[in-house]
């Protein structure tokens, strides 16, 4: 076998990512809030992009005689003057505002680690119990479970097992009750013995029960306690008043405010869209810098260098914030077009839509489309929305029309609603009764959907009907 050198060449496309074409890419899934954020640091770091009519530069005219006698080492040290000078400072870029009164101020809520740590400040005084319980506290998760074993925590407070449990003990009977618990049996008995209910059924239910409470296999737990179902309900409401998650009452619940990215409003001739550029500065390159990039002679090779490379960045920045827009606005259009009958009658009249079709539409990559519609929401006639709502594959029907999986998802849903609580639904009668109206679907699929909507199976529906009707 003899083995020869050769000279090839062959011709292949191959996408090349230039930094340029990443910033682009990253720009595009970004949310207007992290948008600023993005323009705010690309301000601080680029001299040559500034917040268009706020920023006011006061240029000096000098003369064609007197810039000829100008050297390098004098270009450099304006340059240097002007970004110590108070016409770099960030408050010609953000609007001063006094601060809230200070009654108007509301203080955060202590986290579920500082109410117990203070708790342990109150409760140990010797030194070493304290360590050994600032250690139990830090490894509580948000639910209020310990997350280590008694033998790590031992070996890292370097102290017996028996010195751990003690205090794990006490700091379980911290409010809330509970809290530091090993499982789930170990919590609700804690919580238990400091209600001082004495209730040897319930106990037993906790201990080696907790399997069928889970499947709500209410009908097996009463035959094996020997109960009838309202006595067993009667044993199963103190349960109730227990809690399975101690620290969640510590979780911040406030609620999320929700910014639309894209407006649509309708006027005589249609719908309008507009994209949402409030708060989002409006950006230029500074005439100043660009001025002094133009005339090369006044500077330095480095300073101009240093320019150029600037330049090409907030440039290549401000192009890709257009792009951003403009791809937004062109799905956003095609969507409405394509949606009408949505956004004038409701839910019932949805289209399917898929990325690839927008892509096509519209001439760009899937991908892109992909980008665009991530994390945005869109403020319709029909209510805010995510813009990924509008993009679901549609099953094709009887009469061969495409019908979209929020239409089929209500079907079941108000199937369910609808059904006999004594005698609920299957997913195969549920497919059965779709079939009967043209709409095709294996019984998986409509598991699939039905757990979406966060609805449990049958049996477990018939299961909690016959709980609420024993008396």
């Amino acid at each position: 076998m003899n083995i020869k050198q050769k000279f090839e060449q062959k011709q292949i496309q191959k996408l090349i990512m230039t930094p340029t074409l990443q910033q682009a890419i990253r720009i595009l899934p970004l949310t207007n809030l992290e948008l600023i954020q993005v323009i705010n640091q690309n301000l601080i770091q680029n001299p040559l992009l500034e917040i268009d009519g706020e920023t006011q530069i006061q240029e000096e005219k000098l003369s064609s005689e007197e810039s000829a006698k100008e050297n390098d080492s004098e270009a450099m040290d304006f340059f240097k003057e002007y970004f110590s000078s108070e016409n770099y400072s960030s408050q010609n870029f953000y609007e001063a505002k006094e601060l809230p009164p200070l009654e108007n101020i509301v203080s955060q809520p202590p986290s579920l680690w500082d109410h117990l740590n203070l708790q342990a400040n109150l409760t140990f005084f010797d030194k070493k119990d304290r360590e050994i319980a600032r250690n139990i506290i830090g490894n509580i998760n948000q639910d209020g479970y310990l997350e280590i074993s008694i033998e790590e925590l031992a070996k890292i407070c370097k102290t017996s097992k028996k010195r751990v449990e003690k205090i794990r003990e006490i700091i379980k009977n911290f409010d809330p009750v509970g809290v530091g618990s090993l499982d789930l049996k170990e919590c609700l008995l804690a919580q238990l013995n400091h209600l001082k209910i004495k209730n040897e059924t319930v106990e037993k239910i906790i201990n080696n029960y907790m399997h069928l409470l889970e499947k709500r296999d209410y009908e097996r737990l009463a035959k094996e306690l020997n109960l009838s179902l309202p006595e067993l309900k009667e044993h199963l409401n103190l349960i109730r008043r227990l809690n399975p998650k101690p620290g969640a009452k510590f979780e911040k619940g406030l609620p999320d405010y929700i910014t639309p990215d894209v407006f649509i409003e309708k006027d005589e001739k249609g719908f309008k869209v507009y994209i949402n550029n409030e708060g989002i500065p409006k950006l230029r390159i500074n005439p100043f810098y660009k001025k002094l990039l133009l005339s090369k002679e006044k500077i330095s090779p480095s300073l101009n260098k240093y320019l150029e490379e600037k330049f090409k960045s907030a440039l290549w920045f401000l192009k890709s914030l257009d792009h951003r827009n403009s791809t937004l606005y062109r799905v956003v259009k095609y969507v409405v077009e394509k949606q009408k009958d949505f956004l004038e009658k409701g839910i019932d009249w949805i289209k399917p839509l898929t990325l690839s079709e927008v892509a096509n539409a519209i001439n760009v990559h899937e991908s892109t489309v992909s980008r665009i519609v991530s994390n945005k929401y869109i403020l319709t006639p029909q209510g805010l929305l995510p813009l990924k709502f509008f993009f679901q594959k549609g099953i094709t029907d009887s009469k061969g029309e495409e019908i979209p999986s929020e239409i089929i998802k209500e079907k079941i849903q108000s199937l369910i609603e609808k059904e006999d609580p004594d005698n609920p639904l299957t997913d195969t009668e549920i497919v059965e009764i779709l079939a009967k109206h043209g709409i095709r679907l294996a019984r998986r699929t409509v598991a699939k959907y039905r757990q979406q909507l966060n609805i449990p199976p049958c049996y477990i529906r018939k299961r909690n009907t016959l709980m609420e009707e024993s008396k």
